[in-house]
């Protein structure tokens, strides 16, 4: 009997142990933090048919994110070719019962097992993974509901551990306990014991089988899901949830909401082995990532001279170490990072500390992404920005004024259609035009190759909410 697989990517999460590099607006899993592919394009490669053992049929990977992301989710699942993936949008974070619940909801009819993966997570040995796949698949196909343990490396106390239980078919064992993070000792004698795993947040289930769980144990949130669901905007490659419904579902984790209540023999652990890692902090990556004979990490254009056991990443310009040990710097185009392995558990604080400050280093890069394409601030002042702007191929920026600020705009590569009142010209290399104050105008690339433009505003107010939008080809609100 064949048995429908499905990828369910869970795109949450902002991860602020990860600044500069991710931010509010364009976090971890968006970026290319250990391979040339970013974090949510390696997990939606993970499952490919002509990897998988004979009997599984592959549906179309289903990837929830926030509604936020839809746009940079989108374009990074058509860059790696996975044009037929589906885009779940909740309009807040509920944890990931809920996230779960809405896909399953969503795939319902089909009823296939889904393997269910965060989209920060790296795997480095696919073989193992593969393995135990095959394993979960074959109970998660019975009716169980199946996670898998780490199997520990170290001590490590900022993990939740599984306490395996009895040995099944196959390599699954029984749920004795799910543990919350320990101390340094006992983490240590979790290790020594062989009988503790560490708690990954992977599962494998069938969608009936989630819901039947979910509502003997949670009906409430069920009940939200369903309502957020039915109530929510249906278009040809996502689906938004109800705002007012999803906000009122309870918030809990797939552990607290189900896991930790299924009788053993409906909740089973299958071990995993395939350098696993929740790249949860920069130290994470230095342990994951390929080291000179130093024990260096030196990425981009980094140099170590006489240093040790660092993790080097510059992103815009050179980077010189000199007789450091056990330091992370990391640069970027607007921030740099300095710090001590041992104090990386307080980068949450210094992202705190630039919210309460109102600094836009927290949320944003100097590079902001649109559906269009992207700009970088390149400099400003009291009453002048200048910025440089790249528009894609067939894309077009909203019919738009400003009441505070005029624009002059010339081209660098490629062609514009420039749109004032009624009068649309043709622009191309070395060519500009003025945008007076207060005129109705846009922006397209009617070309086959980017379009790169630079831009210098001018006025008393230069914010992005000062766009009243009259026409836009992506759906947004008025700004």
């Amino acid at each position: 009997m064949s048995v429908k697989l499905v990828s369910v990517v869970l795109c949450g999460g902002s991860g602020t142990r990860l600044w500069p590099l991710s931010r509010e607006q364009y976090p971890k899993q968006l970026l290319s933090l250990v391979e040339d592919a970013s974090m949510l394009q390696a997990t939606v490669a993970r499952l490919q048919e002509r990897q998988l053992p004979e009997g599984l049929e592959l549906l179309p990977p289903l990837v929830v994110a926030n509604e936020d992301y839809r746009f940079l989710v989108a374009e990074q699942l058509r860059q790696m070719g996975a044009g037929d993936a589906r885009i779940l949008l909740e309009p807040c974070g509920r944890n990931t019962a809920p996230a779960l619940t809405v896909a399953a909801l969503l795939e319902r009819e089909q009823d296939p097992v889904m393997v269910v993966m965060p989209a920060d997570h790296v795997i480095g040995n696919m073989d193992s993974f593969r393995a135990a796949l095959e394993v979960a698949v074959e109970h998660a196909a019975q009716g169980r509901v199946v996670t898998f343990g780490i199997v520990p490396t170290a001590p490590e106390t900022g993990f939740g551990y599984i306490r395996k239980g009895m040995l099944r078919e196959r390599g699954a064992h029984a749920i004795e306990a799910f543990v919350e993070k320990p101390d340094q000792d006992t983490a240590a004698a979790y290790l020594a014991s062989g009988d503790y795993l560490w708690n990954s947040g992977l599962f494998v289930v069938r969608a009936s089988v989630w819901l039947q769980q979910l509502g003997r144990l949670q009906p409430e949130m069920l009940s939200a899901c369903q309502e957020a669901l039915e109530a929510g905007e249906f278009g040809s490659d996502f689906v938004r949830l109800a705002s007012e419904s999803f906000a009122a579902c309870p918030a809990d984790s797939i552990d607290y909401a189900v896991m930790e209540h299924l009788p053993p023999d409906v909740g089973v652990v299958v071990p995993l082995d395939a350098r696993w890692s929740d790249v949860g902090s920069w130290g994470a990556l230095w342990e994951i990532s390929d080291k000179d004979e130093a024990g260096n990490v030196l990425l981009g254009d980094a140099l170590s001279f006489g240093s040790s056991g660092c993790y080097v990443r510059s992103g815009h310009r050179l980077v010189a170490c000199l007789g450091l040990q056990d330091l992370v710097v990391v640069e970027t185009a607007d921030a740099v990072l300095v710090a001590h392995k041992e104090q990386l558990q307080s980068v949450k604080d210094v992202v705190s500390y630039l919210k309460r400050e109102g600094r836009p280093e927290s949320a944003a890069h100097r590079k902001i992404f649109r559906p269009w394409g992207h700009y970088d601030s390149i400099d400003c002042g009291s009453r002048f920005q200048v910025k440089r702007i790249v528009v894609n191929p067939g894309a077009s920026l909203s019919l738009q004024m400003h009441h505070h600020r005029a624009e002059h705009w010339v081209v660098v590569r490629g062609t514009a259609r420039v749109t004032t009142g009624d009068k649309s010209i043709l622009l191309s290399e070395n060519q500009s035009t003025y945008i007076p104050l207060g005129v109705v105008h846009r922006l397209t690339n009617p070309g086959r190759i980017p379009l790169e433009m630079i831009e210098v505003q001018s006025g008393s107010y230069l914010g992005e909410d000062d766009i009243v939008r009259f026409d836009d080809s992506y759906g947004r609100h008025q700004e």
